[in-house]
């Protein structure tokens, strides 16, 4: 063991949190909640299903009205949640 200079938990705690992976995966688990703070409480609850599989988020969406909303929006929403996860965590949405 080498002791150079005493690091603060939260410091290594933080270091390990910048990882890529692990950025990404914890900017994954917050998904829904990034949605829901994005297109508000009412397509929050039509929507069925978030999964996200290669960088494609894939939205299923019970409302055909808000289903063809988010269809033509989903380059904005896209760039949103991918400011609100601090990284590039989606590369396309597709809205079903």
């Amino acid at each position: 063991m080498k002791r150079t200079r005493t690091r603060l938990i939260g410091e290594v705690l933080e270091e390990f949190f910048k990882r890529p992976y692990v950025a990404a995966k914890v900017a994954e688990g917050r998904l829904p909640e990034y949605w829901r703070e994005i297109v508000g409480e009412y397509a929050a609850q039509e929507t069925r299903d978030l999964c996200l599989e290669n960088h494609i988020l894939y939205v299923s969406v019970s409302s055909s009205v808000l289903r063809n909303e988010l269809f033509y929006r989903r380059d904005h929403l896209m760039q949103l949640l991918n400011e609100r996860a601090g990284i590039r965590l989606i590369n396309a949405i597709i809205v079903r």
